[in-house]
């Protein structure tokens, strides 16, 4: 039987390759839209680690979004926090989400009490020396041009001179003044959430609790960093889930329906050799087994040549765009497989049930 198959498969080579193909494309679509996202996610979620916070407060207009929820807060609620027991740090941040070739976040921070969470460290340069300079990472550095300190960089359409580099890993991969941030998108003295160190992390419930009893304070939403990144998950961000099985079931809907086509168009033209089977006492679970091992034997290849591509996909984008996070996982590498397969048997079935089906007189005859 397996000889039948191959020999079946390799009599019409272009048809094989196309339906190989589309298994691959149906590969490659569920991978690469998984590493985007999730790794977008996993990444943002390592870099918020990072910056050395043990909570934040947020007024209760903001969102854990931060970007998008603009700067309602005062920086001067940073002194009010400042003074309260068990804090020892509260570092003001005004973040901006940005379009343009990409989506980012830029920080704006007072460098002090930011690097005070956990120290910067310096590839090249040092702190900010004027309102007109930015700290970038070394991704940042490296991505489209590479930047040197000393160079200039077009942020949010206003020209900045780099004065330092850093390790990434440490929130955005941008960092201007705060003041500055303030000015050019019209937020003055206004911060978006403020990160604060204690003296001891045991104390977060504490803390908590005074910040809620403080006048002016009490609407602000604190949080500690695990509770921060806990709410970083697909279930919690909108439409995550429903952007993904929108694209899976595309990708599904492709490989289904190029192996129904191709395992249909088989049969029908196979009708005379099913019929000499049948005649030679083969039962219909015989036929049925042979479109299917067919059908597997594509799913198979076209697996393998997805998985190849998209890893290859991920060495190519990793050095072409460092800041792109693009992290294929074994646990989807699985998932993608079992869609996959299934998907093909499925489109196979019908096919296969009606060859299976098929009177070996008419078969015989059929011209």
């Amino acid at each position: 039987m397996n000889k039948l198959v191959v020999g079946n498969l390799v009599h019409r080579p272009l048809r094989s390759i196309i339906s190989a193909l589309a298994v691959a494309i149906e590969v490659i679509m569920i991978l690469s839209i998984a590493a985007i996202m999730f790794g977008m996610l996993n990444g943002q979620k390592t870099r918020t680690s990072g910056i050395g916070m043990d909570m934040v407060a947020q007024p209760g207009t903001a969102s854990n979004l931060i970007g998008v929820s603009g700067a309602p807060a005062s920086i001067k609620a940073g002194g009010v926090l400042l003074g309260l027991p068990h804090i020892k740090v509260a570092a003001p941040v005004n973040i901006k989400l940005t379009g343009g070739a990409s989506l980012e976040n830029i920080y704006g921070i007072d460098f002090a009490s930011y690097n005070a969470l956990r120290a910067f460290t310096f590839l090249s340069g040092g702190p900010f020396n004027g309102p007109n300079d930015i700290i970038l990472d070394d991704y940042a550095a490296n991505s489209d041009k590479k930047y040197n300190v000393g160079d200039k960089i077009e942020v949010l359409n206003h020209a900045f001179t780099v004065c330092g580099v850093v390790e990434h890993g440490k929130g955005g991969r941008k960092y201007i003044p705060i003041d500055t941030m303030g000015e050019l998108i019209g937020t003055e003295g206004k911060a978006s959430a403020f990160y604060l160190k204690l003296d001891d992390p045991k104390n977060a419930d504490v803390v908590k609790q005074e910040i809620k009893a403080t006048p002016g304070l009490e609407q602000y939403i604190v949080q500690t960093t695990e509770e921060l990144l806990s709410s970083l998950t697909p279930d919690k961000l909108p439409m995550f889930n429903v952007g993904l099985r929108v694209v899976i079931g595309i990708a599904v809907i492709i490989g289904f329906l190029v192996i129904f086509q191709s395992m249909y168009t088989a049969v029908m033209e196979r009708t005379r050799e099913i019929g000499i089977l049948k005649s030679l006492g083969a039962s219909r679970g015989y036929v049925v087994s042979v479109v299917l091992r067919e059908s597997s034997l594509l799913a198979v290849c076209g697996i393998v040549l997805g998985i190849s591509a998209t890893y290859l996909l991920q060495a190519v984008l990793g050095a072409k765009f460092p800041k792109l996070d693009f992290n294929v996982t074994p646990g989807w590498v699985v998932t993608t497989i079992v869609i996959a397969f299934v998907g093909a048997l499925l489109g196979a079935l019908y096919p296969a049930l009606k060859a299976a089906r098929k009177d070996p007189i008419d078969a015989l005859s059929y011209e």
